[in-house]
This record gives C-alpha cells, structure tokens and sequence, in this order.
C-alpha cells in the first residue's frame, strides 16, 4: 500500500531526527568556513573545495582571507597574483574565475553578492551547486544542496542504489528536497555533507556506524553494486592538466620562453608546450608577458 503523506512526513521527521543527533555529536564544526556567513568567505571555501581535500584546503583558505577579506580586496589585485597566491590546489581556472567574479560584483553591484539565483548563477565560475551551498550556508536559505557526499547519502539511503550515477538529478533533486526541514536547513545539509564524507564514503562504508542504517533503502537491499560503475580514469601525469599545471608552476616563479618550458614537460606532452600555452593563453591564465611564445 502506498505511504500517505501523513507516513511519509513521519517517516522523514525520524530520519533528520537521527541525522541531526549524529551530526550535533560527529559533525565537522571547526571547518573554518563553517564559522561565518559572511557570502564572500563561503564563496571562497566552495570554490576552493571543488574537487580538493578539505585538509589542503585549510591553510589556504584562512591565508586568502587574510590577504583579501571582501571582494574589493581581491578585486584590486592583478590576475598574476591570484594565479600565484592559489599554488597548491590545482584547477587554476577556478582562481581566474573567483577574481573575475570579485571584479563584477564590485563594478555592477556594490561590492554585495547578488541574492536573486538567476543574477547569482551568473556570475563567472558559479554553476548551480556552488549558487545553492552560497544561498544555504551563508544565508540559510531552504534550498536542497546536493554535493558529491549528500548525493551519495540520499542515493543510497533513499533510493537504494549504489552512486549518484544510477539515477537521475531529477530524482535525486526530489528526494533531497522531500528530506528538507522547515528551520535549519544549513545544519541539515552539513549533517547529509559530513556524513558522506565519514562515514557513507563512496568506498568501505561504515554502515555500522551510520545513524541511519535502520532506514536505509540501500543497506535493507543488500548493498547492491553500482549499476553504471565509473570508467577507468586516466593517470594524472598522462593528462593536459597535468602539463598546464607544470607550466603554470614554472611560470609562477618566473617568466620562462616555450623551449624551457618543454623542457620541464615529460614524454608527448613537450611537443605539445605550445598547444598547452595556447589553450592557457585563451583561458586568460597565461599572457606574453610571463611566456614568451
């Protein structure tokens, strides 16, 4: 028989019950950025977490906001001295982006992150999650925040499957939002964070440990694997990020012409220098003056 609504409101009224327990006893409370609502701040701690270890992310994080604490700061520095200030976390892009966002919003709009969404998933760099983590844990508004680690945790203990990958952002994006509370919605979605992050890891879960494995649609299925397993990733060092990356490192230090930086670069990827500078040239990372191409 279906779930009246009555059922299903009860049902998630436990689930955030025991999720927020665990979270006010485990949760990561001390994370700098968990410590602010200042949207600059948050902004900045997202955009540096995108696809980085929240451990290297630290001392970065806190030496940023003491060089550049708003976006007038950051915004009157040139783009060389975000690029160099930004060594050690890798995409380079996202350091590019932050400053060209630092710059519009002090030129178009007083200095103050946009608040309406659509002005918001504008701005240079941010796509729909960082928009949503901005407007939920700066301004705790009651928006669904769905991050590698939530979506783990509602694929698995929703919709009893494996990984994000086997079901639709639509549905996932559903279930997220029918688990919302009506207060503390920055809380909740820090709760799902952290404990996707400790304990529903995308491998060697420990379900014995999880507050909600009584109410797990994927424990009770018997753990299924994966339907859509994740292809074969390629060696790092095989990759045109790697090479951008070794050229922008080298670049950091000093300006350096095409022939020293293939000399730096392994194997394929020093026939390529001039490609890569290019391609880095275009994104705005590289300019004539650091190399000369």
């Amino acid at each position: 028989m279906p779930r009246t609504s009555t059922s299903a409101s009860s049902e998630a009224e436990t689930f955030r019950a025991a999720l927020g327990a665990w979270y006010r006893a485990n949760g990561r409370h001390g994370l700098p950025w968990r410590l602010t609502r200042d949207p600059y701040a948050v902004l900045v701690s997202e955009v540096m977490l995108q696809q980085t270890q929240v451990e290297r992310v630290i001392p970065h994080y806190e030496a940023w906001l003491a060089r550049w604490p708003t976006f007038a700061a950051l915004a009157g520095v040139l783009p060389a001295e975000v690029i160099r200030a930004w060594r050690g976390l890798g995409y380079n892009r996202r350091a590019l982006n932050l400053h060209r966002l630092a710059r519009d919003v002090v030129e178009n709009h007083a200095g103050e992150l946009p608040r309406a969404p659509a002005v918001l998933l504008g701005l240079p760099g941010v796509g729909s999650y960082t928009a949503s983590a901005v407007r939920c844990f700066a301004r705790a508004e009651r928006v669904v925040v769905t991050d590698t680690n939530i979506a783990r945790v509602i694929a698995r203990s929703r919709l009893g499957v494996a990984t994000r990958r086997d079901v639709s952002a639509e549905s996932l994006g559903e279930a997220a939002g029918a688990l919302l509370p009506a207060t503390d919605v920055r809380d909740h979605n820090l709760a799902l964070m952290d404990l996707g992050a400790v304990v529903c890891r995308a491998r060697n879960p420990d379900c014995e440990a999880c507050p909600l494995r009584g109410r797990c649609s994927w424990k009770t299925a018997g753990s299924p694997a994966a339907r859509a397993p994740a292809g074969p990733a390629p060696k790092f060092e095989t990759t045109a990020r790697f090479a951008r990356g070794r050229i922008i490192d080298a670049l950091r230090e000093a300006p350096a012409d095409i022939d020293e930086l293939a000399a730096i670069l392994p194997g394929l990827h020093s026939e390529r220098t001039g490609i890569y500078l290019a391609a880095l040239e275009k994104d705005g990372l590289v300019s004539h003056d650091a190399a000369d191409t």
